[in-house]
């Protein structure tokens, strides 16, 4: 069976202190950066695409008959691909917030 898609980060992004309330700013983050988590998602989505593609081609070579798993990669590497746009339009939609903001 595929692998599932996995975009987030497993530890969380502000670690407690002992008194309850989130850790301030001067405290280290623990886990990746949201770069290296934005570049990851991309390379994933990247190669999800290129293994439906290869899946593809597979079937119209006649390699394969499994058309189920064709289209199961095909659909994997499209829901992967709509989540990275939604996530680009939550960006695009903070940035274009932050822009109209006084200083």
């Amino acid at each position: 069976m595929a692998d599932p898609i996995q975009f987030g980060v497993t530890a969380p992004l502000v670690q407690p202190v002992a008194g309850g309330a989130a850790a301030g700013p001067a405290a280290p983050a623990a886990g990746k950066d949201f770069k290296s988590i934005l570049m990851d998602s991309l390379n994933e989505v990247n190669r999800l695409q290129g293994e439906a593609d290869q899946q593809v081609q597979r079937l119209l070579t006649g390699e394969t008959q499994n058309v189920a798993e064709v289209l199961a990669a095909v659909n994997k590497a499209g829901i992967a691909f709509d989540l990275l746009m939604q996530i680009r339009n939550k960006l695009t939609d903070a940035y274009q917030e932050i822009q109209q903001m006084r200083v």
